[in-house]
């Protein structure tokens, strides 16, 4: 098994990859997905989410480019590599066992 306190420093890297799996998307339509998806349980911070954006530009799992945003305003939109896709499959992979681990546990 994975170091647990490095999984849980990853999930909002996994989640926010997960939701570019659909598609180009810029930073509110991120946060607002996240939030709808999770029924208003992830509330994510912009201060968080660009930190992960920018490490996840470098480390090749996204690439952004400047678009217009249904606005009209213009907004940075981040798509994921093919990297990015490699990396949310293992992610997934490894959060999904370590969340069977935990719910093994925690259920009567």
């Amino acid at each position: 098994m994975t170091d647990p306190l490095r999984l849980l420093r990853g999930t909002l890297d996994v989640v926010i990859l997960r939701t570019l799996e659909a598609g180009p998307r810029h930073g509110y339509d991120i946060v607002s997905a996240l939030a709808d998806r999770s029924e208003g349980a992830l509330q994510v911070e912009d201060g968080a989410l660009y930190q992960s954006l920018h490490r996840m530009r470098e480390r090749g799992w996204v690439r952004s480019e400047w678009g217009h945003a249904q606005s009209g305003k213009r907004a940075r939109f981040y798509e994921l590599t093919p990297r990015g896709r490699k990396e949310l499959q293992r992610a997934s992979r490894e959060w999904l066992d370590y969340s069977d681990a935990i719910l093994k546990i925690l259920r009567p």
